[in-house]
């Protein structure tokens, strides 16, 4: 039973629950108060019974001990009796009235004899037989005289019956519209709770399998507290959160396509020319045996093009894995005597694009890999050299500011157009849609040079003004 109906009030709401709770605190507030009120009244109107008892013993003993008789005041239903001590056992005296005495005389003859043995007045409240409970009051009226008055209490059993009465209805009046007015109160501070738990249920009706899933709800509705205030906003939070990782899976998975698609599409055309130049060899081979060695350079040339995709693609997925042992071997190097290496190599294979080189007159010195280092500032500077016509002019400049080193690549060509600025970086993407392959690029240079700077703790970016093209390389200087 006892187990049902924690299950029962488990299923209520939060509200009603916190409601019950009040009540049943309130209820025991009002219980302790109650008691207190009750027990304080019945000892109050006890000691004015008390009191007024005192004060017809105090007539009734001077009657007696003037003439020997009860001729004090009398009140309905007090009972008196007169006990004679002088042996040290009470012996009651005839009374005046035979109203005057109970038909139970024993509890007053006991009262007698503890007054007896005190020596002083006893109270005590008894149950006389066929008459009810009694309060009862001895005092010595003069040496070897004993007077025990007894009256009834129910004047304080009927005010104590309307006093509990009146507190039971004020009581219980008082615990319903308690837990009503908490419960509307509860109802309401809550609300915003139920509109975090009515924005959740709205967002189980997404489908968050879709790639271009978003979560669009947000529990605004105001109120509740601090407490509640906070719970809100980390929920928002988390909302936020969920939405922005959502967006970023979005991204990366449409990332993803392009890049598999484009892989594909790259790889396509080298395959189709190995295909192509393969059933030419063939051809010749048998009928043409003069253009065997023609055939054969070009099936070398289509597979080491395949074969850089290949690595560039391999070197950005181990980069994008932050593997432990990534392609980095770093150590010591001049970044100044790298930059001269690069313009040596450049300027022989682009003698038709001058080269001027701006560096410190001191070394620069370095914590990186070399050779990748040196394969950024060459495609960066194949990139120039292929993207300009011939005899625009390239310069190169080196710098440390700082903490870092600059590199600044510029060449003064047409310049990049302002919607691909953004884009430059992005894998498979070529500025010239026109370009055929056989210039080279594949459209992951730049993102592979991005890629290694970033894995030296650096950035390259491209100056976002009009005019010539501007790349900017800085890498951290220890």
């Amino acid at each position: 039973m006892i187990g049902r109906l924690r299950l029962a009030f488990r299923r209520l709401r939060l509200g009603t629950r916190l409601a019950l709770g009040l009540g049943a605190l309130s209820l025991v507030v009002f219980a302790v108060v109650g008691t207190a009120l009750t027990t304080y009244m019945r000892d109050y109107l006890t000691n004015q019974l008390d009191d007024q008892l005192g004060l017809a013993q105090v007539a009734q003993s001077k009657s007696i001990a003037q003439s020997g008789t009860l001729q004090g005041k009398k009140y309905y239903r007090w009972y008196y009796a007169v006990y004679d001590v002088s042996g040290r056992a009470p012996k009651l005296r005839s009374p005046e009235e035979s109203s005057d005495q109970p038909r139970d005389i024993a509890p007053l003859t006991s009262l007698a004899k503890q007054q007896i043995s005190e020596d002083t007045e006893v109270l005590r409240t008894v149950h006389l037989a066929g008459k009810g409970e009694y309060r009862l009051r001895a005092c010595a009226v003069e040496p070897g005289v004993v007077l025990v008055s007894a009256a009834p209490t129910d004047d304080i059993d009927d005010t104590m019956r309307r006093l509990i009465g009146v507190q039971v209805i004020a009581f219980a009046l008082a615990l319903a519209v308690l837990v009503e007015f908490g419960r509307r109160m509860l109802r309401r501070g809550l609300n915003p709770l139920s509109d975090m738990a009515h924005t959740a249920h709205g967002i189980t009706s997404h489908d968050l399998t879709e790639s271009a899933a978003r979560l669009p709800l947000r529990a605004d509705k105001q109120g509740g507290g601090p407490e509640v205030e906070e719970l809100r906003t980390a929920f928002n939070t988390m909302l936020e959160h969920i939405d922005d990782s959502l967006a970023l899976r979005a991204e990366a998975e449409q990332r993803l396509r392009r890049f598999v698609a484009d892989a594909s599409h790259e790889l396509r055309t080298p395959l189709m020319s190995v295909r192509g130049y393969a059933d030419l060899f063939q051809y010749a081979a048998a009928n043409a045996p003069e253009e065997r060695d023609k055939h054969l350079r070009r099936l070398r040339a289509e597979a080491a093009r395949m074969g850089v995709l290949l690595d560039d693609l391999l070197l950005l997925a181990r980069l994008d894995a932050a593997e432990v042992d990534a392609p980095l071997r770093l150590r010591d190097a001049d970044l100044v005597e790298l930059v001269e290496d690069a313009a040596s190599a450049f300027r022989a294979a682009h003698p038709d694009h001058p080269l001027s080189v701006t560096s410190p007159s001191v070394p620069l010195a370095l914590r990186m890999d070399p050779q990748r280092i040196r394969q950024v500032l060459d495609n960066l500077l194949t990139n120039a050299a292929v993207h300009t016509p011939a005899g625009t002019p390239v310069s190169v400049e080196v710098d440390g500011e700082g903490d870092t080193a600059v590199v600044r690549i510029e060449d003064a060509g047409p310049g990049i157009p302002p919607a691909d600025r953004e884009k430059v970086f992005d894998r498979f993407y070529r500025v010239d849609k026109a370009r055929t392959r056989d210039r080279g690029g594949s459209g992951l240079g730049l993102s592979v040079a991005r890629s290694l700077i970033r894995a030296h703790g650096g950035t390259v970016t491209l100056d976002d003004r009009p005019g010539p093209t501007v790349f900017q390389v800085t890498l951290p200087v220890p």
